[in-house]
């Protein structure tokens, strides 16, 4: 079972100076919807069950020296200067010209009633460039709908080695380009993250995911292969950003 990410779409404000074009609203309204409707089955897939990796991937498992995330990968830009964004649990700093792009609903999700228990939020941040193409997103599941465990998960390492975890955060028939461990350090030890970038669908996708009192907290940026030469760093970056509170 996939967990398949819902759009929004900008809201549309009318000129107060000159009626609005219909059929050029409707166009780029349409446009924006696709790209991000191609976006949202990629940019974070979990699947629920294990899948077999194509031999060809090589998956390497590197562990970082404790170190600040900036440091502990190569091609990783300094995001100090970024709008930093607080969620629950979590912060993730957010790139230049990103834009939020959480539907209203979202932030009272949590009020709503979905028969006896509160319907949870599909996305706990969401942002994107103006015209859809990049994303970056981060969502929040309880720990055991990803993997069926009796404790309660309290650090990504309890989902197993960065392999075993990647049959759980890297859809099937994805390429796997790169996978981590990092560590960082805080006040009663060391937090695990994982990162993976892989590829799917025309879709590059850095995702790093940990785990905190029982809640998988998951980052995923994306943007098209052929924007990935340009932006894969500052995408990168954004996801490696994802940092627990």
């Amino acid at each position: 079972m996939a967990i398949l990410l819902s759009l929004s779409l900008f809201p549309i404000h009318a000129s107060n100076t000159k009626p609005p074009n219909l059929n050029l609203i409707a166009s780029r309204t349409t446009k924006r919807h696709l790209i991000l409707k191609t976006i949202s089955f990629s940019i974070i897939s979990l699947a629920s069950v294990q899948h077999p990796f194509a031999q060809s991937i090589a998956l390497a498992e590197h562990s970082s020296s404790p170190t600040s995330k900036p440091g502990a990968l190569s091609g990783i830009a300094n995001t100090k200067s970024w709008f930093q964004f607080y969620g629950d649990g979590f912060s993730i700093r957010v790139p230049p010209q990103f834009e939020d792009i959480s539907e209203p609903e979202d932030y009272n999700a949590g009020l709503s009633l979905y028969g006896d228990k509160a319907k949870p939020k599909t996305f706990a941040a969401r942002f994107a460039t103006p015209d859809g193409s990049e994303v970056l997103s981060v969502v929040i599941r309880p720990s055991n709908q990803l993997k069926i465990t009796f404790l309660e998960a309290q650090d990504i390492s309890d989902f197993g080695s960065l392999k075993e975890a990647a049959k759980v955060f890297v859809p099937g028939g994805a390429t796997l380009y790169s996978a981590r461990t990092i560590k960082i350090k805080e006040e009663e030890g060391f937090k695990t993250y994982y990162f993976y970038e892989f590829g799917r669908d025309e879709q590059h996708i850095a995702l790093v995911a940990a785990i905190n009192s029982g809640k998988a907290y998951i980052a995923g940026a994306t943007a098209p292969e052929s924007k990935w030469d340009d932006d894969g760093v500052k995408l990168r970056s954004a996801a490696i950003s994802l940092t627990l509170l």
